[in-house]
């Protein structure tokens, strides 16, 4: 069974830092990526990451945040820092791989961050 299990949300103040941390169990995944959705809105991407390590970034978070990978462990981080009020959003952990021609996709439960200005 294939699950992805988000930690570290939190409400932090404006400028502060936090880390979110997803353990992903009963399969490798090639690419791992976190999004996000605020209330009213559409889920976007944050942040994706190869098992090569290859990453790519939001324009709305480039510099602040930063995604990496621990593949001995099946898990993805996000650093987030100097955290802004409209970074407020449910974060979900994504992983995917393509088989047979088909992507699938899997996702966590979502793990909210809260930031007060």
């Amino acid at each position: 069974q294939v699950q992805l299990v988000e930690s570290g949300g939190g409400l932090v103040q404006a400028g502060g830092s936090l880390r979110l941390s997803c353990a992903a169990s009963g399969r490798i995944f090639s690419e791992m990526g976190w999004y996000r959705q605020a209330p009213g809105k559409q889920r976007e991407l944050v942040a994706t990451i190869t098992s090569g390590g290859s990453t790519n970034y939001a324009d709305s978070v480039k510099g602040r945040f930063t995604i990496s990978r621990d593949n001995a462990k099946n898990t993805v981080y996000l650093q987030m820092n100097s955290l802004k009020p409209e970074d407020t959003a449910v974060y979900y952990c994504n992983g995917h791989y393509l088989s047979w021609g088909t992507m699938n996709h899997y996702w966590g439960q979502g793990t909210q961050v809260t930031v007060s200005s």
